[in-house]
């Protein structure tokens, strides 16, 4: 059986179908041969039978016989059936092996019915074709037809009708489906053409009406896409906008809401008030990435070596990532939990946001919300305000250029609310996987999918958090560095970046390594290392003076130089004092720059029995305070009257600076038993635990920078919450070999350990 591809035809069972003698033999590369049996291929594109392949075929087909008669330069087939492509080869020869299978049509329509129809549709195209040049060739053609297959197959050829409409032809199973969008082609074209001619007829049906509709907006938009074709440099804005707007990929939703807005556009004019705002509204949705990105294959080992190269330390913070990344190159798509950095400023929470899309080569977009107060800055404002813009999530994705950007939200615990709404209650929709699919920004008003995004969220403290929104995601910590990492940081990281940044060549600035450890114990007090680099960047800054003034071609930093070279003094650190008086005792405290010690002084004056309270602590410090006061008048019940007879008064220095957090009732009750009792407790021994009526010591937060910041100042024994030992695995091997860190339980085991148990009562 002789396969035929053929493109752009109608080609239907049950009729006629011309294919110029030429064509035929281009097509089969061989002339017609009468009575033999043919299969007529659909071709997807007009290629030559040299470049085609088993995927230029449609799913359809048609069998059929060619004519014996000969038709001046046409040959003549009969088409039968309708066949379906169950599959299709091209052979390096260039023919086409087929397998196909039967595929009926369903006989919904009288004879009589399509007989009336075909008669009609007969007289009208004879009747129009008289006018013009091709007309007998038509009539003659016309005649040959018996059916409305045939009539539309020997008629195609002078319609404006894309070949995906001639193929719907032969897609429709119904024959009474058939007739009917044959009869709309054959009027539409009728009716198109006459336009075009000075014919006075008068449409004598209210359906020619619609047909003539259908064919001017048919024939508008076939010439304006000629004329776009021809110059595309003469095209107007609206226009452009459109063809952006047609190869967004954007979702049948915001299609409909961009055609609405453009065609408000087009009746308005450009004179309009609010041309403007309704050309840049549909702008924004025209370039949204509505198009899904492709998922790529992720190298573990080159993520490994991004985040190692980019940041130094933060082991179980890398490994965290790693695991997260595994399970998204396994699934192919975005997937795990949202991740949390929460830590000390300048411990690499941003930045490593941007090693990881650097890691899985994706854009990177960083979204500030430190001081956002206003719900319309995660939604974006309702198109009806004046100077209404997109939220900062869309606004994001829209410079990103992406749907799947690594996406950071920084300061997330900066958030804050006001009359204007509550900004973290908008993140919830974003943040949820369930909820952010179809996540609706109140400017575009139609949803877009964040499914494929990566957020990444930064906090220095979850204290602010909402619950709600601390549910949604995982909180990894970001524990301080210790001086020996601050120290390799600086060398391998800061520096370099410090240097290059001013200008200075490679190896033309050396920094001791007692000058570099001066540096970070001296001029420094944080838990990241943004301070450091602050320091570093000012120490190139006056060398590069040195340098551009000839003073020295290369240039060494001794320790003695700095107060020179950074022109500061050293920051003053608490340190462990050599010795105390009865009733303070040394605390551990955490800060949002890390840690720090802090001294607990207690001290009775002649007085009526009041509590005196200073140094800015808090509400739940205040309420440590008096625990710690009932608990010691318990447990000395011989010095019950000391409380009676004297006022108390309770400092904790640095009164400028506010205190407040759960973790300093030991160190009051400890320094409270030192001053009923007399002893002194050692300096070099610190202690952080909250403490209950019933003398039980309670876990604490923030445990490696409290350490961290014991070892620097110089405490050689830490007293912690029983509670708090697996957070040791947590604190780096250099602190906690240099401290004898001691678990407790109870009130009564710190107060062993001090001996100051000698008149306490267990």
């Amino acid at each position: 059986m002789l396969v035929i591809p053929v493109h752009n035809m109608v080609v239907l069972p049950n009729s006629v179908l011309y294919i110029r003698k030429d064509a035929f033999a281009a097509s089969t590369d061989r002339p017609a041969s009468r009575g033999e049996k043919v299969i007529l291929l659909i071709t997807k594109e007009d290629d030559e039978r040299e470049k085609l392949n088993a995927d230029s075929f449609k799913p359809l087909a048609v069998t059929g016989i060619i004519r014996n008669e000969d038709l001046y330069d046409f040959v003549a087939i009969d088409t039968l059936d309708r066949v379906g492509i169950d599959m299709a080869d091209v052979t390096p020869e260039h023919k086409i092996q087929l397998s196909i299978s039967a595929r009926p049509e369903v006989k919904d329509m009288d004879e009589s019915e399509e007989n009336a129809v075909f008669t009609k549709l007969r007289q009208e195209i004879i009747s129009f074709a008289s006018n013009y040049e091709w007309g007998p060739v038509t009539r003659q053609l016309t005649t040959f037809c018996s059916n409305l297959n045939g009539l539309i197959s020997v008629f195609a050829p002078f319609m404006y009708i894309s070949a995906e409409e001639r193929y719907s032809l032969l897609e429709e199973n119904s024959t009474k489906a058939r007739a009917e969008k044959i009869e709309q082609f054959i009027l539409e074209f009728i009716e198109m053409a006459r336009l075009n001619s000075d014919s006075s007829e008068h449409i004598e049906q209210d359906t020619k009406k619609i047909y003539r509709e259908a064919a001017i907006k048919k024939q508008i938009a076939y010439l304006q896409s000629e004329l776009d074709k021809l110059h595309p440099e003469n095209m107007t804005e609206l226009r452009k906008l459109e063809l952006k707007i047609e190869e967004s990929g954007m979702n049948e939703e915001a299609r409909k809401e961009a055609g609405k807005i453009i065609n408000r556009m087009k009746n308005e004019g450009e004179n309009s008030q609010e041309y403007a705002m309704m050309f840049d509204y549909v702008d924004l949705l025209a370039k949204l990435p509505w198009k899904k990105s492709e998922a790529e294959e992720i190298d573990l080992k080159e993520a490994r070596e991004v985040l190692e190269a980019d940041h130094f330390g933060l082991k179980k913070v890398k490994e965290r990532i790693i695991q997260q990344i595994a399970v998204m190159d396994l699934k192919k798509e975005q997937s795990g939990s949202i991740l949390c950095f929460v830590g000390a400023p300048g411990t690499g929470k941003t930045s490593i946001g941007k090693s990881i899309a650097k890691a899985l080569h994706r854009e990177y977009v960083r979204v500030s919300l430190g001081g956002v107060r206003d719900e319309a800055d995660i939604r974006g404002h309702r198109r009806t305000y004046i100077g209404a813009m997109p939220g900062r999530i869309i606004d994001g994705i829209s410079k990103a250029g992406v749907s799947n950007p690594v996406m950071v939200l920084d300061e997330i615990d900066k958030l804050s609310q006001s009359y204007n709404g509550d900004p973290a209650s908008a993140l919830l929709e974003v943040l949820d996987p369930e909820q952010n699919s179809t996540f609706t920004d109140h400017y575009l008003n139609v949803p877009y999918d964040l499914s494929d995004v990566m957020f990444i969220c930064t906090a220095n403290s979850l204290d602010t958090i909402p619950a709600p929104l601390l549910n949604r995601m995982e909180v990894i910590q970001f524990n301080g560095y210790t001086e020996s990492e601050k120290y390799q940081i600086a060398v391998k990281h800061l520096l370099p970046k410090a240097e290059k940044a001013v200008g200075i060549p490679e190896e033309h600035i050396n920094i001791t390594e007692e000058a570099m450890h001066t540096i970070i114990s001296d001029y420094t007090k944080e838990g990241g290392v943004r301070g450091l680099k602050k320091r570093l960047d000012t120490l190139c800054r006056t060398a590069a003076v040195k340098l551009v003034s000839g003073e020295n071609d290369k240039l060494t930093i001794e320790k003695d130089q700095l107060r020179d070279y950074l022109d500061m003094k050293p920051i003053h650190h608490e340190v462990a004092a050599e010795s105390n008086q009865p009733g303070v005792v040394t605390g551990l405290a955490w800060t949002q720059a890390g840690g720090d010690i802090l001294y607990i002084e207690t001290l009775f004056t002649k007085g009526s029995g009041k509590t005196i309270i200073t140094g800015q602590l808090g509400d739940v410090m205040k309420e440590s305070v008096q625990i710690a006061v009932s608990l010691v008048k318990s447990m000395y019940p011989d010095k019950a009257e000391l409380f009676d007879k004297n006022d108390l008064h309770i400092h904790v220095p640095d009164g400028a600076v506010p205190k407040d957090g759960p973790s300093a009732g030991i160190t009051l009750t400890t320094a409270l038993s030192s001053l009923v009792t007399g002893h002194r407790v050692s300096p070099q021994l610190a202690m952080t635990g909250e403490v209950s009526l019933r003398g039980v010591v309670s876990p604490i937060g923030g445990l490696p920078e409290k350490l961290m910041a014991a070892k620097r100042a110089g405490v050689s024994k830490v007293f912690i919450p029983e509670e708090n030992k697996d957070d040791l695995n947590d604190v780096a091997d250099e602190v906690k070999n240099s401290l004898t860190i001691i678990p407790v339980a109870s009130v009564a085991e710190v107060l062993k350990q001090t001996q100051l148990m000698t008149s306490a009562v267990q």
